[in-house]
């Protein structure tokens, strides 16, 4: 137990391993977290008798398995669902539930103090209520955990297992080492865990991760956090409008390494006015701890440093559950990044498919439902869908949100593609002028010479929510120039997608075509 909550060092859930039981990983265990746990890991549970053979076994019950089974179920297969820790997996339990009822608070507190700054509202102060912030993100995560919840799910005709599932050969997998499932399709969904680096001592500190952030209690004075992507930039800022004195570390140069890097400038601008500090380019090689204090020590621009804190987190990449499923003994090929499927997601056992963050370079909730809804059509039906054709955007949900869909300029030229880039500032949207929140941009970028959408990048307060039209237009093979057709209420933050629109035509006409027209009036007085 340490002075801001308890910590234990555990596996991803989704049939991961993991020690200290099923509550290891929720803490405190107060009404609503036993609520929770009654939900997705229900004490005493009694394994229903299997049946000779299922149409389809789910091996873990985050989205991925639970998506997949429920659609065979609906279809009427007969489907099992085996999950060793907590049904819901990491979203629901560690990852973008509780992180984004955080965020939510987070954005609160900043705006309470923003109002009397920028709106003439009233003034706020005092260090307000971190207790109250975390006892309202277990009472939600409890409430939504309905959901996913093995009782929904034995309601929905699944036969749901509790324990440990391992592969024992092709065609068959066993519960706690006693009770065989056999099974004419089975798919693997067991996720990810965070990866914890290599570095002298910083396991025996006891670092957080996403995993046991969420039972903190008390507000850290000092954090320091491992790694600069969406994870450790998102709590990051939230923890810092909090009150906490907030340092990112990070062995890359820049922030969030997979964006624009324009865009990714944005974000940590913002995060910075918010009173975080980083130190980008810098090489964790020790840690240590002195009581309440953990110390890290780095090597930064050619010297030796030192950060303290009360608490670490590390937020510096994912690593696939593999090891404890048998996978070996089913003939499922995989290695240090997952498991091995192809565009369909079959695995090289021509009966088990995979999906979610165990196989795919996708580590989001909705890829995985995506891929789930593809591979029940697949498994089941012999279906041919293909993953490989899923347009698949992703959101950081700081503030600014930064969010992205399709290909990046550079991949496209990389693919021998010529493109055409738009940009449009939120400078130039009435509502966001309105709102305040001018920071930041809308692109896209399009096959040269027509509206085609080949990818798009946008920062802004609901960048999430605006990528979705964009989105939409790229699965549904619809241009640009659909977008800027569609009326778009005013005023509103997304009529910076039309705008966007507005500037591809303003390029189509061109000194030639303005000629045409001059000759065109003249004619036809």
């Amino acid at each position: 137990m340490s002075e801001t909550g308890v910590r234990k060092t555990v596996g991803g859930s989704g049939g991961a391993v993991h020690d200290g039981g099923a509550g290891a990983l929720i803490q405190p265990l107060d009404e609503h977290n036993r609520r929770l746990l009654a939900n997705v890991h229900p004490q005493p549970y009694a394994n229903p008798r299997p049946k000779e053979r299922y149409h389809l076994v789910v091996l873990g019950a985050g989205t991925g398995g639970l998506v997949t089974a429920a659609i065979g179920a609906a279809l009427g297969a007969k489907v099992a669902l085996v999950e060793r820790h907590l049904a819901g997996g990491d979203c629901l339990n560690v990852g973008c539930v509780p992180s984004k009822a955080l965020l939510r608070a987070a954005r609160a507190w900043s705006e309470a103090r923003r109002a009397a700054r920028e709106f003439g509202g009233p003034a706020a102060a005092g260090p307000g209520d971190f207790g109250v912030v975390m006892e309202r993100m277990r009472r939600l995560r409890a409430d939504l955990s309905r959901n996913d919840s093995v009782a929904r799910f034995t309601g929905l005709g699944v036969d749901v297992f509790i324990g440990e599932g391992r592969f024992t050969g092709p065609d068959a997998l066993v519960v706690n080492g006693a009770t065989t499932l056999r099974f004419r399709r089975a798919v693997v969904a067991t996720g990810g865990r965070p990866a914890v680096p290599s570095v002298p001592g910083l396991r025996e500190i006891e670092p957080l991760t996403n995993e046991t952030v969420f039972g903190l209690t008390t507000l850290p004075a000092r954090l320091v956090v491992i790694g600069a992507g969406p994870i450790g930039c998102e709590l990051a800022q939230a923890f810092a409008r909090f009150g906490s004195r907030v340092t990112v570390v990070n062995r890359g140069e820049r922030i969030l390494p997979k964006e624009d890097a324009d865009a990714a400038r944005i974000v940590e601008e913002a995060l910075r006015r918010d009173g975080v500090r980083f130190l980008l380019g810098s090489r964790l090689i020790g840690a240590r701890r002195d009581g309440g204090v953990r110390t890290l020590l780095f090597e930064h621009q050619g010297k030796h440093i030192e950060e303290q804190a009360e608490e670490i987190l590390v937020a510096a990449g994912r690593a696939p559950n593999v090891e404890s499923a048998g996978l070996g003994a089913a003939g499922i090929a995989f290695d240090d990044k997952g498991v091995r499927v192809n565009a369909r997601l079959r695995t090289t056992n021509r009966r088990v498919y995979a999906v979610g963050d165990v196989s795919s370079r996708f580590q989001f909730t909705h890829a995985a439902d995506a891929q789930a809804r593809l591979v029940a059509q697949n498994a089941l039906f012999f279906g041919r869908g293909r993953a490989d054709r899923l347009v698949m955007p992703w959101c950081t949900y700081t503030s600014p949100e930064l969010a992205h869909v399709g290909l990046s300029e550079a991949e496209a030229r990389a693919r021998g593609l010529a493109v055409d880039t738009l940009t449009v500032s939120l400078e130039e949207v009435d509502r966001a002028v309105l709102d305040g929140a001018t920071e930041g941009f809308a692109r896209v970028h399009l096959e040269q010479g027509g509206d085609r959408i080949l990818g798009a990048t946008i920062v802004a307060e609901h960048a999430g929510d605006l990528i979705g039209e964009i989105t939409l237009a790229m699965t549904a093979k619809t241009g640009l120039g659909a977008i800027g057709s569609t009326i778009h209420p005013y005023p509103t933050q997304g009529e910076v997608l039309r705008k966007l629109a507005d500037a591809w035509r303003r390029r189509k006409l061109t000194p030639q075509a303005r000629r045409a027209f001059g000759v065109f009036f003249r004619v036809f007085k």
